[in-house]
């Protein structure tokens, strides 16, 4: 299979809120009807050339039942997962994209090798990672899943060393009510979403706005690095990004 050659004028940093998760709804959506589609022709085909009683026609309408188990039971409930976790990413990027302007830098959909980072804030408060959760709550923070929180921190490690700047891994629930809003778990400060904007501002300054914009540079280079790297690029085709060391140097002398 031949891979996906490196666009080097694709920007990673445009991604939508959600975009990989509302990929992955349409992909499993478009193979269960292409699944059922392929059963339901192979069972009309067998039943009119060998018959109603054939061993083939039988054997396929038994194949299309058991599909259509397995995508009731199991397929169903997995694209709605998804569908719901993208409307949780779509909304949580909806408040964030409000705060982005003058100050702030939004990323969204980000991967650097630690699975997708749901969103990526860089403003006058810091540099955050954004992981967001959209079942229904209540939500006890004592209770959060301790796989959730080391994918939280998974992810603050992968934009720390793309950056070399301090991160804070947000855990942030669209729709869950949450028994103790802003409170901290090994390392990671669990939210709702309702309170996420009023957080981010009350925060103290600690990046002056040219950080601000060196440390979105430095995360866009380290996406854009990593997409070359997974599609193969070699190493003279990937673009050169000369002021890679040089942005570093002039936020941390």
């Amino acid at each position: 299979m031949q891979l996906a050659s490196y666009d080097p004028s694709y920007d990673p940093t445009a991604r939508a809120p959600g975009q990989h998760e509302r990929t992955t709804v349409r992909r499993l959506r478009m193979r269960t009807l292409v699944a059922l589609g392929i059963l339901a022709v192979a069972t009309t085909f067998l039943g009119r050339t060998f018959g109603l009683r054939n061993l083939w026609f039988l054997g396929s309408e038994i194949a299309l039942l058991a599909g259509m188990f397995v995508i009731l039971r199991y397929v169903l409930p997995l694209v709605e997962r998804h569908d719901r976790g993208a409307t949780g990413e779509e909304q949580v990027g909806g408040l964030l994209d409000e705060m982005a302007g003058e100050d702030w830098r939004v990323i969204h959909d980000a991967s650097l090798g630690q699975g997708n980072v749901d969103h990526i804030l860089i403003g006058p408060a810091g540099v955050f990672t954004v992981e967001t959760k959209s079942h229904p709550g209540p939500v006890r923070v004592a209770r959060v899943h301790g796989a959730t929180l080391r994918q939280a921190q998974a992810q603050r490690k992968a934009i720390e060393r793309a950056t070399h700047v301090p991160v804070e891994p947000l855990l942030v629930f669209s729709r869950a009510w949450v028994d103790k809003p802003l409170a901290r778990r090994k390392g990671v400060r669990v939210t709702p979403a309702r309170m996420l904007a009023g957080y981010l501002e009350r925060r103290p300054v600690t990046l002056s706005q040219e950080q601000v914009e060196q440390t979105r540079t430095l995360v866009a280079d380290a996406l854009h690095e990593h997409r070359a790297r997974a599609l193969g690029a070699s190493r003279s085709t990937r673009p050169v990004y000369r002021h890679w060391q040089a942005a570093k140097a002039r936020i941390f002398g």
